[in-house]
């Protein structure tokens, strides 16, 4: 008699279970956003920096300072930024607009920064503390000038498309386009 009382009450709870709405698709892929930045490219980049103050007249001797900077840059997508409307599912298609790549960190880690070579005159003094960190913001700037030419953009742009296409893969999807606000759009599914 017992068993015939818990029957009632299994039965209940798989209807209950089963009959529980599931995130729609489209909520699952959304999901993402809570990740916030995706950083999906990183460099490292070793930048020369030199400095010579041997143009005032009333010093004597030169001073030159030689140091080599290591500055690691990651990439990624705002993922904060992806709109409902910027998913749409027909099916098992998917079509997402991302956010266009952008730089997330250049650090300069205090580790990686080197002096090579450092030249005094006579009564001279060394580079102060001052000097040195005026130097680092002259690297950093360069290497952010430099950018375009690694093709750090480029190649998130390629991490970013495929992390996100593996993930609607396993989300069910078969067929899965991938656009950036930056490029030319592809067509909306219909």
């Amino acid at each position: 008699m017992s068993k015939i009382r818990q029957y009632p009450g299994v039965v209940f709870l798989l209807l209950w279970v089963a009959c529980r709405p599931s995130p729609a698709p489209a909520e699952k892929v959304l999901a993402i956003r809570e990740m916030g930045a995706l950083a999906t490219t990183e460099y490292t980049v070793t930048k020369i920096v030199k400095a010579e103050d041997n143009k005032t007249w009333y010093k004597l001797g030169d001073r030159k300072i030689l140091m080599s900077i290591e500055a690691t840059i990651k990439a990624g997508i705002d993922l904060k930024k992806i709109k409902n409307e910027d998913v749409q599912i027909k099916g098992k298609a998917i079509r997402i607009l991302l956010p266009a790549p952008e730089i997330i960190l250049i650090q300069l880690p205090p580790d990686k920064i080197k002096l090579e070579y450092e030249e005094l005159g006579l009564l001279r003094s060394s580079f102060d503390q001052a000097e040195r960190m005026q130097l680092l913001e002259q690297a950093e700037k360069q290497v952010e000038a430099a950018l375009p030419e690694t093709g750090i953009l480029e190649n998130t742009r390629k991490h970013t498309r495929d992390w996100i296409q593996q993930f609607c893969r396993q989300l069910g999807f078969e067929e899965v386009t991938i656009e950036f606000n930056d490029q030319q759009q592809a067509p909306v599914l219909r």
